[in-house]
C-alpha cells in the first residue's frame, strides 16, 4: 500500500534518518571505518616517512643501492606499490561493505512495502 502523502504514481519518501539508525548501517559505517581510518594513517604516516628521512638521515637516503639508484629513490617508488597494495586490500574488503550495504537496501524495501 501506497504512503497517501507521496504523489500520484511515486515512491513514498525514504526514511534517511531511520536508515541511518539501523543496525546494519551501523555495522557498515563501523566496518568501514575500521578499514579505512588505518590505512589513511599507515599511508599517511608512510608517505611522510620519506621527508623525514630525507630531513633527517640525508646520507642513509643518498646511500647506493644499485648503480645510481639510492635508497630515497626506492622508497619513493614503494610508495606507489604500497598504495596499490592497500587498494587490493580495500577491492577485497569491498565485498563485506557490499553485503552490508545490501542488508541496508532490503531494511528499506521492507520498509516502502509496509506502507
Amino acid at each position: 500500500m501506497k504512503n497517501s502523502t507521496a504523489p500520484h504514481g511515486q515512491d513514498p519518501p525514504v526514511d534517511w534518518s531511520g536508515i541511518a539508525r539501523s543496525k546494519p548501517f551501523q555495522d557498515l559505517i563501523a566496518l568501514k571505518r575500521a578499514f579505512i581510518v588505518p590505512a589513511y594513517v599507515f599511508f599517511l604516516l608512510y608517505y611522510l616517512a620519506l621527508a623525514v628521512l630525507l630531513g633527517y638521515a640525508p646520507r642513509l637516503a643518498a646511500t647506493r643501492v644499485i648503480s645510481t639508484v639510492n635508497i630515497a629513490y626506492l622508497f619513493a617508488l614503494s610508495q606507489f606499490v604500497v598504495g596499490w597494495v592497500i587498494a587490493a586490500l580495500y577491492l577485497m574488503a569491498a565485498s563485506k561493505f557490499d553485503k552490508l550495504a545490501d542488508d541496508v537496501l532490503a531494511i528499506l524495501e521492507k520498509q516502502r512495502g509496509s506502507q
